[in-house]
């Protein structure tokens, strides 16, 4: 998988809140890949309120879309965090419509998000046996300071059987409230300058 990153577009994905979301919400988009180099916390599986028997250690990388029809045009090559998943698996044959309980943590730009909740999983079949498909919704429990909480949710693909050509992986939206504090206007001036910058290049 092609791993170039899309400069400053590419940090703005995961660093600033969308252009529609108000003065006190962020948004994060960012995709986590599984990789042996960040393998998962121990301590954040330990903290999770349900027995884990599946631990999933990965990097954060920022994709870069083609803003002419939204698809993921590279799914990003610079390294910008690292993530644990901590999951219950009941029944390894992962058939369509299990949950799965789920503990994530993921190490950002922004700080540390901590999030619970459940993978639901779509199919074990597409494109090939073996292979599943999921989409998670979880709740932030514990936030950087500054934030008050908010959501996370995914479409994820678990690699269980290491099929080859195929990486475990997600596509991630974090969506959080900050605490009632305005944001840096200049900052956020700066960062726009930035991205209409980066489009003029393309």
């Amino acid at each position: 998988m092609s791993r170039k990153l899309g400069g400053a577009v590419g940090m703005l994905g995961v660093l600033l809140l969308s252009a529609q979301a108000g003065a006190n919400e962020v948004v994060m988009q960012f995709r986590t890949q599984e990789d042996p180099a960040s393998p998962a916390d121990p301590a954040v599986c330990a903290a999770a309120p349900f027995e884990v028997n599946v631990k999933l250690g990965g990097s954060v990388y920022v994709p870069e879309h083609n803003p002419k029809d939204g698809k993921v045009v590279d799914g990003g090559g610079r390294r910008v965090g690292s993530a644990t998943a901590c999951v219950q698996v009941t029944d390894s044959a992962f058939p369509a419509g299990q949950q799965l309980n789920v503990y994530m943590r993921y190490n950002l730009p922004e700080g540390r998000f901590t999030a619970r909740g459940t993978c639901t999983l779509v199919s074990n079949d597409v494109p090939v046996a073996g292979l599943v498909l999921a989409g998670c919704a979880m709740r932030l429990v514990d936030v950087p300071k500054g934030f008050v909480g908010g959501s996370v949710s995914s479409t994820s693909v678990f690699n269980p059987r290491k099929l080859p050509g195929y990486a475990t992986g997600s596509y991630y939206t974090l969506y959080a409230y900050r605490d009632g504090h305005q944001r840096d206007a200049s900052k956020v001036t700066k960062a726009q300058e930035a991205e209409a910058a980066a489009k003029a290049r393309q």
